[in-house]
């Protein structure tokens, strides 16, 4: 994915306005996954995307995120041009925590974000 070039607009929502039923891929690493992310989202890692397009959950729209919204951009930008209809959530996780939104983590701990 690091090829693709990247269009000027990604359709963007900040974090604090993602809806509570919103349909969630978090592009982030494995351990970023594992202390802190947005319960029922889906998990895929960034290089993973386009081998994994079957899991990819449907969504309409799909939001992406990931930790500050770098990566997600990428990630909505290329999904968008395959058929998606994807948005990135600007700011990613941290801005997700930032809002007070609530996270759960995978490791027994408070969930925070890396």
């Amino acid at each position: 994915m690091g090829a693709v070039m990247m269009p000027m607009q990604v359709p963007t929502v900040p974090a604090a306005e993602v809806p509570d039923d919103a349909v969630v891929l978090d592009v982030r690493e494995d351990d970023e996954w594992a202390a802190g992310h947005i319960d029922g989202a889906t998990h895929i890692a960034m290089g993973d995307v386009p081998a994994r397009l079957a899991d990819v959950p449907e969504g309409d729209p799909l939001y992406v995120t990931c930790r500050s919204g770098g990566r997600s951009a990428r990630v909505t930008a290329w999904l968008n041009q395959n058929g998606y209809d994807a948005v990135n959530v600007g700011g990613g996780m941290g801005e997700w925590d930032a809002a007070g939104r609530p996270m759960v983590s995978e490791t027994g701990r408070p969930p925070y974000v890396v």
